[in-house]
């Protein structure tokens, strides 16, 4: 098994409870934000429906310059919606990291803006941090997020208070 692959793995394993999280932000609390400098909930649960979409911009160039990408966040009005991105960027995202060599995942990756460079680390380490870590992090956050406007939480890594039995 490559490097890839097991990072492909886990990003499936870690995609069932996410989508199952997506599958439930209410439409009618997309502008809900739990404190003023808190994103609303549907600027949320579309950064976590397209945060894999990192790992096409990982393994496909060797840095990603803000001063002249032209990328435009991902806008969900539906949960459907939210799930449809989320399928279509972890579907792209796995099948990039199933065919990626070790070699080349050990590349390096920067990011910068212009002359100022944010960091540069190996290709995987990008995957593992602004990919795996920065969903699962934003995904507690939308737990949250859902918690305080009643959603029952599906399980993630054991029970929950609304679904008790895994």
């Amino acid at each position: 098994m490559t490097l890839g692959q097991t990072l492909a793995a886990e990003l499936k394993h870690e995609a069932v409870s996410t989508r199952k999280m997506l599958e439930r932000v209410p439409e009618d609390k997309f502008d809900w934000q739990p404190h003023e400098k808190s994103m609303k909930l549907g600027r949320l649960a579309s950064h976590v429906a397209e945060i894999s979409h990192w790992v096409n911009a990982a393994l496909t160039q060797d840095e990603l310059d803000f001063a002249t990408s032209d990328y435009k966040p991902e806008t969900a009005n539906s949960a459907r919606d939210l799930v449809e991105i989320f399928d279509k960027t972890v579907g792209e995202a796995a099948g990039l990291l199933e065919n990626v060599s070790d070699e080349d995942i050990m590349r390096k990756w920067r990011l910068r803006n212009g002359e100022k460079i944010f960091f540069e680390l190996p290709k995987i380490a990008v995957i593992r941090s602004m990919v795996l870590n920065h969903l699962i992090h934003h995904r507690g956050q939308l737990s949250v997020y859902l918690r305080l406007n009643d959603v029952p939480l599906p399980s993630v890594y054991g029970p929950t208070a609304d679904e008790p039995m895994m």
